[in-house]
């Protein structure tokens, strides 16, 4: 008999292995469901990537810096430019 509860007891401890083994793959099972409706959604909704966001921020900082130099250009040439009284003839 004293076989009898060493062989329940890995019986059991093979059911419990076995139904560790079933909750992990329905885990990864479930992980990989809600990442693809995640990017699902995010790509529905049109939402910018990093490197979109990247290009981007570059594109506007050399944007501003030739606003800068186009405003510094304007005010020299008002500033060098005489008022005039009379109206321009058409």
């Amino acid at each position: 008999m004293s076989q009898g509860p060493n062989r329940i007891l890995d019986e059991f401890a093979r059911l419990a292995t076995d139904a560790v083994g079933a909750a992990q793959g329905m885990r990864r099972e479930a992980e990989t469901i809600m990442r693809a409706q995640a990017e699902r959604l995010l790509r529905d909704m049109d939402v910018a990537t990093r490197e979109e966001v990247a290009v981007l921020r570059d594109l506007v900082s050399v944007l501003r810096e030739e606003n800068e130099r186009l405003a510094a250009r304007v005010a020299a040439l008002e500033a060098g430019a005489k008022p005039t009284s009379e109206p321009a003839s058409a």
